[in-house]
């Protein structure tokens, strides 16, 4: 590590929701921040306004929010660097293309889109079906290298449009250094002469990419994978313009379940489970799910993706923020793509929720449905329920006989599990109930296991069809429990009503 102070940034595009990659890779630069006591900034690069969507810098904002992940300085938050939108810093752009021109090492090129799908169909014809605008083609191309001095001005004067291309230097090797993949070598026959100032008055990514980078002083830059292949410009255009290159560190890619390519935005839904941290709905009405949205708690998401491609080398997986500021290291992300798994991502979840306090998830639960319930009572049946949820929701659903009589009973295990002599062994252990003075639940324990002892039963004799006439189900949580927390009328009205139930059943089979 360099003395120079850590300053990283988080450059999306607000060309639609933020994906759970981009959102790790604002995590890996938080967390590294972190670590070094550094700076972490969010840059939005709008240069191709073609693709802009609107609400969509909102939405970046609102799920780092979400997760936790803050940066300091960016759009709405201050800093010294700003304006931090790309379209608001537009004018300081050309006059470096401008500078790259006036020391040989750019030039403006003046070919149409005809001219340019021209060459592509004739390099198609003779057999090259990837042409590109290079250190060869140009020479054969309309630009300021080919033109006459006084034409290039002329068109220039004429307001003709151009754009600015790096002019590439010829068989020259660029070597850089990634901190997650090591020494990479890519020798510039195979690069082309990429555009750096767009006809539009915009610069492109690469070069409004590295003025940034450089005029707002980044150390780090971590990115994904797909950035990999323009980082030999990047190194070029820093050598240059004479300027310090900050260190490179290229994150792997998400792939899909089953490791058959990158997990992409149109994956959500369509494969049964969220790929953005929260809901999008598009211009067009069409909703997109999130994760907040499907109840997954921050912590929990964000400790899922921090191991989607880093690893602590220890066998810890349960990691809060700080733990994870503390752990993190670069050099122990993968070069290899990280397989998402949505499962694991439910038992991050459910670990999660169940380590809450009771207190919490009440409060979970009145922001998802308006409860007429004291706090105790609430908490109560999240002590009850949260070790068999995964999600606060879970409650609600699988846990509704808590919040009222049921309002079914399971017709399946009720025809396999009720024998004749069942109904009897309910209605005495019935009576047994109504004389109870003590309705805890170690009382009503106690008094189950006398009376299967006095009746010489087994416990599954009874305690299943007793929780089929309380709760309508065959599973939950310990029924002395939910007994105790129902209290003792409610337990015998229930029973009356659940041997209805059951006699119906058993009737029309």
């Amino acid at each position: 590590m360099s003395s120079v102070p850590v300053r990283v940034r988080f450059a999306p595009s607000p060309t639609g929701p933020l994906h759970m990659g981009g959102v790790r890779t604002a995590l890996y630069n938080y967390l590294f921040t972190k670590k070094h006591n550094g700076t972490f900034l969010i840059r939005i690069e709008d240069t191709d306004q073609t693709r802009f969507v609107p609400g969509a810098q909102d939405y970046i904002m609102d799920a780092l929010a979400w997760c936790g992940i803050m940066p300091t300085e960016g759009p709405g938050l201050g800093g010294e660097y700003g304006p931090y939108v790309q379209s608001e810093r537009k004018e300081m752009y050309k006059p470096y293309a401008e500078q790259l021109i006036a020391e040989d090492k750019a030039y403006y090129a003046f070919d149409t889109a005809e001219d340019l799908d021209r060459m592509r169909d004739q390099a198609k014809t003779m057999g090259m079906p990837n042409w590109q605008y290079n250190s060869v083609t140009r020479n054969s191309m309309r630009n300021s290298l080919t033109l006459p001095q006084s034409e290039v001005e002329q068109l220039l004067a004429a307001n003709q449009p151009y754009v600015i291309r790096m002019k590439m230097p010829r068989n020259q090797d660029v070597r850089f250094h990634d901190l997650i993949r090591g020494w990479v070598v890519v020798n510039t026959n195979n690069l082309d002469d990429k555009v750096l100032f767009k006809s539009d008055g915009m610069p492109t990514y690469h070069l409004a990419n590295i003025v940034d980078d450089h005029t707002m002083a980044i150390s780090h830059v971590i990115r994904g994978e797909e950035w990999l292949p323009s980082a030999p410009l990047h190194v070029l255009l820093y050598e240059a313009f004479g300027w310090p290159c900050p260190e490179f560190a290229h994150l792997p890619l998400l792939l899909r379940p089953d490791g058959n390519g990158k997990l992409s935005k149109r994956d959500g839904d369509r494969l049964g489970f969220p790929v953005f941290p929260t809901n999008w709905l598009t211009s067009e009405g069409e909703l997109y799910s999130g994760y907040r949205e499907k109840g997954y708690l921050p912590e929990a998401f964000i400790n899922m993706l921090a191991l989607l491609g880093w690893n602590p080398g220890t066998t810890q997986e349960i990691f809060n923020l700080d733990e994870l500021v503390a752990a993190f290291s670069l050099e122990r992300v993968s070069k290899a793509g990280a397989k998402f798994d949505p499962e694991k991502t439910k038992w991050f979840q459910q670990t999660y929720l169940r380590a809450q306090s009771n207190s919490a998830i009440a409060q979970q639960l009145r922001q998802i449905q308006n409860l007429d319930y004291t706090d105790a009572t609430l908490e109560q049946i999240c002590h009850l329920m949260k070790e068999r949820a995964t999600f606060a929701q879970d409650i609600l659903t699988e846990g509704a006989y808590l919040f009222g009589q049921p309002a079914s009973f399971d017709p399946e295990i009720i025809l396999k599990k009720w024998k004749p002599e069942t109904t009897e062994y309910i209605q005495e252990w019935k009576n047994v109930v109504a004389d109870l003075s003590d309705f805890s639940t170690e009382a009503i324990e106690a008094a189950f296991k006398t009376f299967l002892a006095e009746k010489q039963l087994g416990i599954g004799a009874v305690l299943l069809p007793y929780r089929l006439v309380l709760t309508g189900v065959g599973a939950g949580p310990g029924m002395f429990e939910i007994s105790a927390f129902l209290g003792k009328e409610e337990v015998l009205a229930r029973i009356e009503i659940g041997l209805r139930a059951v006699k119906s059943i058993l009737h029309e089979a």
